[in-house]
């Protein structure tokens, strides 16, 4: 079986790595039989940075084009979000919150969070929304989810703002750990990027993919510390928790940021380890069915 660029018609475009000699090029390309490894040519990411670029900002206008609020829904979400949970989970239930307001225990949960969620949405249906550029012309595939992911980063910045704003109103002051915080923001679009690798190859020939995304966030949420400490969970099952990447990134930022909760520790490896097989495992995948994209979108 021929490569992707074997398989592919004149009209879809020529793969990477299949070139043609003409009048303008003297550079040659060979076509081999595609096996079961697919390495990921980091050089040729590099080689259409521009290209990503340009996906990741036209992802941020297509998003609030034509729409009332505009970037006002990436603060409104988490907010409304902070309200339902305060009522009902902060004043009618009386979950703990680790000695802090609840609002704010609730909101700072919510900001990674949103960025996961989104990240993983948009991710993970990316493919399928840009059919018709990928049957038509050759690019490195990965760009398309590692674009709507790079999207998601501004919504976090402006609501990230808003927790900075509310800190001031609580007088809460951020700690020293304030400074690892960039790591866990990393891990957390790691995370999103990992699975979305797996959910977007599978949309691509399974459409449902679409209505089993808004099922697996809603429970994933409660699954995650968001609306309630991990103190309620029992020590021994901590380890079991951070199979939950998640967990451990709502955990750290309350503590980097708040002062509470737990530092990071097994909970945390357990989760990158996690993250680790997640993330390889579905790049992989992703680039072994990247030479069926074009002809099944």
């Amino acid at each position: 079986m021929l490569s992707e660029v074997g398989r592919q018609s004149p009209t879809k475009g020529l793969v990477r790595g299949a070139h043609v000699r003409t009048a303008d090029s003297a550079r040659t390309v060979v076509i081999r039989p595609r096996s079961w490894w697919v390495p990921v040519r980091l050089g040729e990411l590099w080689e259409y940075r521009e290209l990503l670029y340009f996906l990741t900002w036209r992802d941020i206008k297509v998003r609030y084009k034509q729409t009332l609020l505009g970037v006002g829904w990436a603060v409104l979400q988490p907010l409304l979000a902070m309200v339902v949970f305060s009522i009902f989970f902060g004043r009618l239930a009386g979950v703990p919150s680790d000695g802090l307001p609840y609002p704010i225990f609730a909101y700072c949960a919510l900001v990674p969070w949103q960025l996961f969620a989104r990240a993983l949405t948009d991710a993970s249906m990316s493919l399928v929304e840009h059919q018709r550029v990928i049957t038509k012309v050759y690019f490195p595939r990965l760009l398309v989810p590692i674009s709507a992911v790079l999207s998601s980063l501004v919504d976090f910045g402006i609501a990230f703002a808003v927790l900075i704003g509310m800190m001031f109103f609580y007088k809460i002051e951020p700690t020293v750990n304030i400074v690892t915080l960039p790591f866990f923001v990393l891990f957390a679009v790691i995370t999103a990027l990992g699975i979305a690798f797996w959910l977007s190859a599978f949309a691509v020939e399974y459409r449902d993919v679409r209505y089993a995304l808004g099922f697996l966030t809603q429970i994933w949420l409660f699954a995650t510390p968001v609306a309630y400490p991990s103190s309620l969970v029992p020590e021994r099952w901590r380890p079991l928790y951070g199979l939950n990447p998640m967990a451990s990134v709502v955990e750290a930022f309350r503590w980097a940021l708040l002062g509470k909760g737990q530092p990071p520790g097994l909970m945390l490896w357990v989760s990158v380890a996690a993250v680790v097989v997640l993330f390889v495992g579905g790049l992989l995948y992703f680039r072994r069915m990247e030479s069926t994209f074009a002809d099944v979108a």
